[in-house]
């Protein structure tokens, strides 16, 4: 089934709606560009005005154009050192916003019994806020190394990747009993099409073009809720 406009802005492919909500067990979402507005590590950048720098491989990771997003990370994150620990917070109270339809769908999801997971290639000091602040169930991201009250450009720890976000998800469901394919993934980068591969219902919001391509969803315009036009 080729990909057709279900509604202004809202494009599917390879399956007919409406699906029921309820027959899936859980929905993963990346976090940044999807959840939320920013891309931490570009902002966290421009506190030492790197910002152009940082962003442009983020881009390039995002698109798919760099193959290898542990080394595109470990090389974003060595600009990053020597910027003051005090440079998240400002990120997350000054920059962060949660994207529209964020705490719709996921008070869905809930209602609709299912579990809620976080992955993210981003890191922890966001994403466990962000975790908190829309009542998800679980979260997975990079640790950013911190000592003296300076980053130390290192990630400590395995890096999540787009394969690690594959494996949380996998391990979710196995946790739960139910197939993947009861599952949703929702992204917008290279990295989140692991996940959305084995997903039953993959979600891509405002995406880079390959991720459009290759997901059943995707929402070009509007928030991250428009998904729930396709389910009952």
């Amino acid at each position: 089934m080729s990909a057709q406009e279900f509604a202004p802005g809202l494009v599917i492919q390879h399956f007919a709606p409406p699906l029921q909500l309820s027959s899936f067990k859980a929905i993963a979402f990346d976090m940044d560009s999807t959840l939320i507005s920013i891309e931490c590590i570009d902002e966290i950048a421009d506190a030492v005005g790197k910002k152009a720098e940082v962003a442009a491989i983020t881009e390039a990771a995002m698109r798919g154009e760099i193959t290898d997003f542990k080394d595109s990370l470990r090389r974003r994150v060595a600009l990053l050192k020597g910027v003051p620990a005090e440079a998240l917070q400002e990120v997350y109270d000054q920059r962060l916003k949660i994207n529209p339809g964020a705490p719709e769908l996921i008070h869905a999801a809930k209602a609709a019994g299912l579990q809620t997971l976080l992955v993210s290639g981003g890191f922890t000091f966001f994403a466990d806020r962000v975790k908190a602040r829309l009542g998800m169930h679980e979260a997975h991201s990079n640790t950013l190394e911190i000592e003296g009250g300076l980053l130390t450009g290192q990630v400590l720890g395995d890096i999540v990747d787009g394969e690690a976000k594959k494996q949380h998800l996998l391990a979710l469901c196995a946790r739960m009993g139910c197939d993947p394919k009861q599952s949703i993934a929702v992204g917008d980068g290279a990295n989140d099409l692991p996940m959305m591969g084995v997903s039953g219902l993959s979600v891509a919001y405002h995406a880079k073009p390959k991720v459009r391509e290759q997901a059943m969803v995707a929402i070009q315009t509007g928030g991250l809720d428009r998904v729930l036009e396709l389910l009952r």
